[in-house]
């Protein structure tokens, strides 16, 4: 009996490495899949933090329309420039000259001020500015708002203390100053735009890349009739789980090393938020790497050519980061939408891998995405088996 048992051990471990040898050698062989499991997650991450490497937007050009033209206006506007977000790079005689200058890109925001702002400030009244930015970025917009709100705060207490004639300095500061606050940014001390998409988007990366490799080595298998050298292995007992299984060993080894490369080192290069346990992101990413294999398995039943899983599966990445709740807060994602996002991994995968190196959860705090992505490997590895005896009996016939 226990002879018996290790007898069918040594049968089920050596047809596993047959399969993931076949696939290894499927792999090295074909230059559009060493590129995209190789070639794309090396490069991609790299292109992507260098673009957003400054992390926020700087500089920010303004041109200014003053009817005023009075001390205060000019004091407003040379605060306005000596701040980092904002470049003041002209003043216009009018709107129309404003608007041209947007026009032709040569600013992105115009400050307009009235021209009774500096007669409301003397007789005590509220002062307007009015403020105007090139919707086509909100990067703009964030710049000269907050640019703008800052330095009329900072005005507003130069004015207090002017008017409080004879008052002692501790006066003063509870007079223009009586709450103090202070913003602190949780889990993006910068603001900035790489550290809260770049995480993200490398677990999407690295969700799409499989994918898409795996559909394309499959709708080769199916293009050239390959799928029928595995039928001798599915006749053996639990034939079709050896088949998945070595299949999952050979992306396992690639994306394990490669997920090494795009959660550590490319955070590492680029300065971006790491502040997850190792031990944790190796342990959520191991069920995350194998329910994007089971995925990928399973939808490859749609691929009958190499060509086809590049059309079908390249546009879908936008829609992924989309519904994810990254990009877009997932609390304002419709139920509808919100409910297909459950079917894909990279739903689970986003969210657990930002919680983690972003905000240093531990896995306990992780139990929805956990059970999520273990869900989906049991749904998926069914299925997937299915696609593969499937594809192995159609080519019998």
């Amino acid at each position: 009996m226990i002879q018996r048992f290790l007898k069918q051990i040594k049968a089920g471990l050596s047809d596993l490495l047959v399969v993931w040898r076949d696939e290894f050698s499927l792999v090295i062989h074909d230059n559009a899949i060493l590129m995209l499991f190789f070639v794309a997650p090396l490069l991609y991450p790299v292109i992507y933090s260098l673009i957003y490497n400054n992390e926020v937007a700087r500089e920010a050009k303004m041109v200014v329309v003053d009817y005023c033209n009075s001390p205060e206006t000019r004091e407003f506007r040379r605060m306005c420039d000596a701040t980092p977000d904002v470049n003041v790079v002209g003043v216009c005689a009018n709107m129309e000259e404003a608007k041209e200058a947007l026009r032709n890109r040569e600013a992105f925001g115009i400050m307009v001020f009235p021209r009774d702002f500096s007669n409301a400030l003397a007789h005590k009244k509220h002062a307007y500015v009015e403020l105007y930015s090139d919707m086509s970025s909100l990067l703009y917009y964030k710049c000269f708002l907050l640019t703008a709100t800052e330095v009329s705060l900072e005005m507003n207490k130069e004015i207090q203390v002017r008017d409080m004639s004879g008052a002692t300095a501790r006066e003063e500061e509870v007079s223009t100053t009586p709450i103090e606050y202070e913003d602190v940014a949780f889990f993006n001390p910068k603001s900035g735009f790489a550290s809260f998409l770049i995480p993200g988007f490398l677990m999407l990366l690295i969700q799409q890349t499989l994918i898409i490799g795996i559909c394309a080595l499959s709708g080769s298998l199916c293009d050239k009739k390959k799928y029928q050298t595995l039928a001798p292995l599915l006749r053996s007992r639990r034939g079709s789980f050896r088949i998945i299984f070595g299949k999952a060993l050979c992306y396992m080894m690639f994306y394990g090393l490669m997920s090494v490369y795009l959660l550590w080192v490319i955070p590492t290069v680029f300065n971006l938020p790491r502040m997850g346990d190792a031990w944790n992101i190796i342990a959520f990413m191991l069920p995350y790497l194998a329910a994007c294999i089971f995925f990928g398995m399973t939808i490859s039943i749609f691929i009958k050519e190499k060509e086809t899983a590049y059309i079908l599966i390249a546009f879908t990445s936008l829609i992924f980061l989309f519904i994810s709740g990254l990009s877009w807060p997932g609390c304002a994602v419709p139920w509808y939408w919100k409910s297909i996002s459950y079917l894909f991994p990279s739903t689970f995968g986003l969210q657990g891998f930002v919680k983690i190196n972003s905000m240093g959860a531990s896995l306990p705090d992780l139990r929805t995405e956990c059970i999520g992505l273990m869900v989906q490997i049991c749904v998926y590895f069914v299925f997937a088996t299915l696609v593969v005896r499937h594809r192995i009996q159609r080519e019998e016939v």
